[in-house]
């Protein structure tokens, strides 16, 4: 059995920080999304996994991978030339599965589960495909499944009027069937080539889907209020509600409000970190109040008395005020960005 994690898209939500690098990997609690994935299919006992990704996004994709140093897991990345929607990027990796069965998950997806028993229901039950399910408030914003026993027998894609609340959240298992109903479905709407659409085909032609339903937690870090919330859950999850500091950064004269993750090298000087704060390595903070918010490598914040809250701050960006104001400030700074803040500006309502 083989595995497989999509990576392919744009991030257009995630905007200007998915301009210079993937969505799939942005850090949540200072580790990639897409390294989550790369873990969860590993504890299944998949050993062989595919990455759908965009052709030039290879080599920074390559890099995070041999950091993460995966073990006992042979990884290969397959080109999706543009994203053209999950079906189309499923296909692109038709050669790479054969006739095996595998795991499916979106790179942009973190999900609590276990994924052992769509493993186990897909080798067991004979059926051509497995999905995991959750109960949702909002299922227009979702693929949405009709159950019936333990089948599927209906699913839509964001519907205009849903028959249920049981959302798809990311992860699948499929036997080499699914590739047939690719072939034979076109394009939605929206232009894209819909993983819903597919598996309808095969319940339509005579395919059997099951289901299992969770109730753990999940997240599509697809949104920057999205990343914010699942770097909260995995602070929590990971570090059961403690900070965890890097021996070798420098905190002097701070308060620090759990649980927070400092990377290697940072600096934090008189400064109030906390809480639901990820700070990558290299990162320095002089005088500020930060809560909630994440900083990627080598951000620098001085002197900014304003307290900062659901803020993202990218790679190398630098963000400096000598003022004080009792406004609240939020950031949503893409790498490399350099922004000077005059006295009173954060108050004056400008932008």
């Amino acid at each position: 059995m083989k595995g497989l994690i999509l990576c392919a898209g744009r991030g257009t939500r995630l905007r200007p920080l998915t301009y210079s690098q993937p969505k799939p990997l942005l850090p949540v609690a200072n580790k990639p999304v897409l390294v989550y994935a790369l873990e969860q299919l590993a504890r299944t006992g998949i050993e062989e996994i595919g990455i759908v990704i965009n052709p030039f996004q290879e080599g920074i994709i390559r890099h995070h991978i041999r950091m993460a140093k995966p073990r006992n897991v042979s990884v290969t990345m397959i080109h999706q030339e543009r994203p053209r929607g999950i079906a189309d990027a499923v296909r692109q990796a038709e050669d790479f599965i054969g006739q095996d069965r595998f795991l499916l998950l979106l790179g942009d997806n973190l999900i609590q589960q276990s994924l052992n028993g769509l493993k186990q229901d897909i080798r067991q039950s004979g059926r051509n495909g497995s999905i995991l399910l959750a109960r949702v408030n909002n299922p227009r914003e979702y693929g949405i499944a009709s159950i019936e026993g333990d089948r599927i027998v209906r699913l839509e894609e964001k519907p205009i009027s849903p028959r249920s609340n049981l959302a798809v959240i990311g992860a699948y298992a499929f036997d080499s069937r699914i590739f047939t109903a690719i072939h034979q479905i076109s394009p939605s709407a929206r232009g894209e080539y819909e993983i819903t659409d597919a598996i309808q085909w095969m319940i339509d032609h005579e395919g059997s889907i099951s289901y299992s339903l969770t109730d753990q937690h999940y997240s599509d870090v697809g949104t920057v209020s999205r990343w914010l919330e699942a770097n909260h859950w995995k602070l929590n999850e990971l570090s059961a509600g403690r900070s965890m500091i890097d021996p070798t950064s420098t905190v002097k004269d701070c308060t620090i409000i759990d649980p927070v993750i400092i990377g290697e090298g940072c600096t934090l000087v008189e400064s109030t970190i906390g809480p639901y704060v990820s700070m990558e390595a290299g990162v320095k903070v002089d005088r500020c109040r930060i809560r909630n918010s994440i900083l990627l490598e080598k951000a620098q914040l001085e002197r900014i008395s304003t307290p900062i809250d659901r803020s993202v701050f990218g790679r190398h960006v630098r963000v400096g005020c000598p003022a004080s104001d009792e406004a609240s400030g939020r950031f949503i700074l893409g790498d490399g960005s350099s922004i000077y803040l005059h006295p009173g500006e954060l108050g004056s309502g400008k932008q």
